[in-house]
């Protein structure tokens, strides 16, 4: 009984330690206030798998990122970004569009904001015709199944709302006669 009861009391703990994920929307930056420079400090995790490919023409040798494969008799240049991948904010091109790197030592990003239909950020891409999208990583263009299209921005909750946001405003100070 006294192991059954330690187990529980370890997977109770482990549990709590574990992170509270939640997708990102806009409301949750402005109920917190979070500047660009506060969104570099949280760890930003993808909802669902999202797969990039490309074509590899004879004139592409150079592989730098995936792992080559053979789909409908072509080659193809694939990258996975499996489920739960941590990703941090490196650019904010415009307002509530998100700018995530999930690899270190480069500065490749997927775009994420939201859209007319959700308040939670997705995954953005130039176009979606039909069943896939097309998106720019990096230097390349490479194409993505609609699936990826419901991958979302998480946050630990616990972890983000623990960043403190100290700021003040100054008044001035003027000249005295």
């Amino acid at each position: 009984m006294k192991q059954f009861l330690f187990l529980l009391a370890l997977v109770s703990c482990l549990a709590s330690c574990s992170p509270r994920l939640t997708p990102f929307t806009a409301n949750l930056r402005n109920e917190n206030n979070w500047t660009e420079k506060d969104l570099k400090k949280i760890q930003f995790y993808l909802s669902e798998e999202i797969v990039l490919w490309r074509e590899i023409r004879d004139g592409d040798a150079k592989i730098d990122d995936g792992a080559i494969k053979i789909r409908n008799g072509r080659k193809v240049e694939e990258i996975r970004f499996p489920k739960r991948t941590p990703g941090v904010l490196i650019i904010e091109p415009r307002t509530n569009n998100f700018g995530i790197a999930f690899e270190s030592g480069n500065s490749k990003y997927l775009m994420f904001g939201p859209t007319k239909n959700r308040a939670d950020f997705v995954l953005l891409a130039a176009d979606w015709k039909r069943d896939q999208g097309r998106i720019s990583y990096g230097d390349k263009i490479y194409y993505t199944s609609d699936e990826s299209a419901y991958a979302r921005l998480l946050v630990d909750l616990r972890a983000a709302q623990k960043l403190t946001v100290k700021r003040k405003t100054v008044e001035g100070r003027k000249v005295k006669s």
